[in-house]
């Protein structure tokens, strides 16, 4: 049997990784035995990088976790701003919040917690993911990264230098 090689293709190809953290992935909801119960309980999603990422052409960031062996997404939502990482109850090397992942192929709102192998490592995740929501903020804002080649300068100086018709009528009156 003669198998050929197929080119996959992830969906990250245009990203950077900006950071990545081994760890465990939690869920708190409903299993399947308990639907419409209300009982809800912290399920493992599975173990893998956490990784966040840049898209190289708009710049947006997401988190992303794929499961370590079967490569399967558990965990994909935008950096939000407002999403707000609290400590776990009982744990100092683990991270809870609420976000809207877009993991299994629908935009739902999900509880995650993330568990790391220290608290030093925990600390550091908390600190890069705080950063780039910060990113995210200001290029939702439209403050896009600093205008290092001046563009923005000579544009504005252009844009100084025009007038407009009413401009000059009115200079002429005076």
């Amino acid at each position: 049997v003669k198998l050929e090689e197929v080119e996959v293709k992830s969906g990250e190809e245009d990203e950077e990784t900006l950071c990545s953290y081994r760890s465990k992935l939690f869920v708190y909801g409903e299993t399947l035995l308990d639907k419409g119960t209300g009982n809800k309980t912290w399920r493992e999603r599975g173990i893998g990088e956490a990784r966040i990422l840049r898209h190289n052409e708009h710049q947006r960031i997401r988190f992303l976790m794929r499961q370590e062996k079967t490569m399967k997404v558990i965990a994909n939502h935008a950096l939000d701003p407002r999403i707000k990482l609290e400590p776990n109850a009982g744990s100092d090397r683990s991270w809870v919040w609420s976000a809207y992942d877009f993991a299994e192929g629908e935009l739902e709102e999900k509880v995650f917690a993330l568990r790391f192998a220290n608290s030093d490592i925990a600390t550091e995740f908390k600190d890069k993911y705080e950063q780039y929501q910060k990113e995210m903020e200001s290029l939702l804002a439209g403050e896009d990264k600093p205008d290092e080649s001046g563009e923005a300068d000579e544009a504005a100086e252009a844009l100084s230098g025009l007038k407009t018709s009413d401009d000059a009528d009115g200079e002429e009156e005076k």
